[in-house]
């Protein structure tokens, strides 16, 4: 089935939470451990305009469909960041705007020239770079939703497990626009499956990489996703994947936990 772009465009709204009675978490308050994930995740949100910066210098911008799904996925991922800063906040961890631009800061030069890369190598491999980029985004979405059914299922919270759960339903849309726009690009077209294939197997690694350092991207990994039950996650995304247009048998988010130590 085709991905209604202006069905979605029509009934996106804000993520809610006031309803859930936050204020909860003062007297019922999460572990460290969970605050670390959140911290994380809400760092992620939080850094998807960096994404889309770097998309709009890309071929991608030039399709109606994609700049304005775009335009919205980046709308919606603001109100998660600000959903987890304000949990945060309740326990006494600020989210500052400060902070999040000193992140960016830190990153320097790789940041800095990352548009300047993007747009470089997404414009000399043209219109075919678009199913690299649905590809990716289709895996980090489908990432970023099994991440936040997993929190709900590891903290089982009366106020954490239904916000997190309202996020991956958002997220779960996002999944059916990358992935349905990943497969009619990819379809019959030897060119973008090699160079998808290629991206991911060379360059994919979990949603954070990049902008958290390597032992809290390997926290939040193991948090989520070690044991059994946290595998099976993982191993869902790899097999939804490998059904797109050239990607049998492509394990890259097993791969990439393994490569950390993730226990299976």
């Amino acid at each position: 089935m085709a991905f209604d772009i202006d069905r979605f465009a029509h009934e996106s709204t804000s993520l809610h939470w006031e309803d859930l009675g936050l204020d909860a978490f003062r007297e019922d308050p999460l572990p460290p451990e969970t605050l670390r994930t959140l911290r994380y995740m809400c760092d992620v949100e939080f850094h998807t305009v960096c994404y889309l910066r770097d998309m709009l210098v890309s071929p991608s911008r030039r399709d109606p469909e994609v700049s304005t799904f775009m335009t919205i996925w980046n709308h919606e991922e603001f109100w998660h960041g600000e959903a987890l800063a304000h949990v945060l906040d309740l326990h006494g961890i600020t989210v500052a705007f400060d902070e999040v631009k000193a992140k960016r800061v830190k990153l320097g030069w790789r940041d800095r020239i990352s548009p300047v890369k993007q747009s470089l190598l997404s414009n000399i491999v043209g219109t075919d770079f678009v199913a690299v980029h649905m590809l990716w985004g289709a895996v980090n979405e489908r990432s970023a939703a099994a991440g936040y059914r997993r929190l709900a299922a590891l903290e089982d919270h009366p106020v954490l497990a239904p916000l997190v759960r309202r996020i991956a339903a958002q997220e779960t849309k996002h999944i059916a626009f990358y992935t349905t726009q990943a497969r009619a690009r990819l379809q019959d077209n030897p060119k973008a499956q090699k160079l998808a294939r290629l991206a991911l197997r060379t360059a994919w690694e979990p949603v954070g990489s990049g902008v958290s350092p390597d032992d809290e991207v390997t926290h939040v990994m193991t948090h989520l996703f070690a044991g059994p039950e946290g595998r099976k996650e993982i191993e869902a995304i790899d097999r939804q994947i490998a059904k797109l247009p050239g990607m049998e048998g492509l394990t890259v988010v097993a791969d990439a936990l393994d490569a950390r130590g993730v226990p299976a």
